[in-house]
């Protein structure tokens, strides 16, 4: 039996309740976790009072609060924040996913990061939850035809976040990119549900062949920092991809792969890759032998 997600004891557990003036459901103990964490920095930081009231404290809810600081970080002299902000409003109002998506990231990072505890720092600081966020709206206006401004924010988030992802991939929720820097996917990628990714990954194509070329992500993998995953290969469920490995050929589901190229080294049904976050290939229950794949 798995343990339970730390985020839900977190949110389980907030100390006090909004006052009657706040502008929050009460039912939704995710916001009501974020604004008090963001009101304890208020008082205790007050280099950050206008940060934080701009992005938490004046706002009037969690998806309204995350569509306001990523446009934050992504505005600059050419796109003003407003744009993206009502770009993100229309996204929204067409696909609800979008929010959903929106709070099973911020849980991905709590549940799986055992340097944060608080769901301000990922909100706030943390560029991995952020580029997600920046493209699933690419994704939404490069799915209604506007890529101009899809590839855009591509653009932009790479200058900002240090991730390039195609606007065109597609992205699960409960997505988990920890450090984020130096992330690259392919167009016709797939991520599907709670995975966690380390940085320096690629999922890339193996050259210039056109169609379906890129890697498909299944439910529950991890893949570990530099990993570099090329051609339309599939990752099997609850995998584990180890750190600096290149992967050009399938993998089985529930298996560990390791190398340059990449062989399965290890398959077990036990253990859950994308939470349980373990690179350390010498704790692994090792075969004897490798498994070609």
């Amino acid at each position: 039996m798995t343990s339970a997600p730390r985020h839900l004891i977190l949110i389980e557990s907030a100390k006090r309740p909004p006052s009657p003036s706040d502008e929050v459901e009460t039912a939704d103990l995710l916001w009501r976790k974020l604004r008090e964490e963001a009101q304890d920095a208020y008082d205790d930081e007050p280099n950050l009072a206008s940060l934080l009231r701009r992005s938490v404290l004046d706002r009037t809810g969690f998806e309204d609060a995350v569509v306001h600081r990523v446009a934050g970080r992504l505005a600059n002299e050419l796109v003003a924040g407003a744009q993206i902000v009502a770009a993100f409003a229309a996204a929204l109002q067409d696909n609800p996913e979008i929010g959903a998506a929106f709070r099973a990231d911020i849980n991905a990072v709590i549940d799986r990061d055992p340097a944060c505890d608080r769901f301000i720092e990922p909100f706030l600081y943390f560029k991995g939850y952020h580029a997600i966020q920046t493209h699933r709206l690419a994704h939404w206006l490069w799915a209604r035809g506007q890529t101009d401004f899809a590839l855009y924010l591509q653009s932009r988030s790479s200058d900002v976040f240090q991730t390039d992802i195609h606007p065109a991939a597609r992205i699960g929720k409960g997505v988990f990119l920890d450090h984020a820097t130096g992330f690259v996917v392919g167009a016709t990628s797939v991520i599907e549900d709670d995975v966690s990714i380390l940085q320096n990954v690629t999922l890339g194509g193996t050259g210039k062949e056109s169609g379906d070329r890129h890697p498909k992500v299944r439910r529950g993998v991890m893949i570990g920092a530099g990993a570099k995953i090329l051609g339309n290969i599939e990752i099997g469920a609850f995998s584990r991809v180890a750190a600096g490995s290149v992967v050009l050929h399938p993998v089985p589901d529930h298996s560990t792969v390791a190398g340059v190229p990449a062989k399965v080294v290890n398959r077990s049904n036990k253990g859950e890759p994308y939470r349980d976050m373990d690179q350390l290939l010498s704790q692994l229950a090792y075969d004897s032998f490798s498994y070609e794949i």
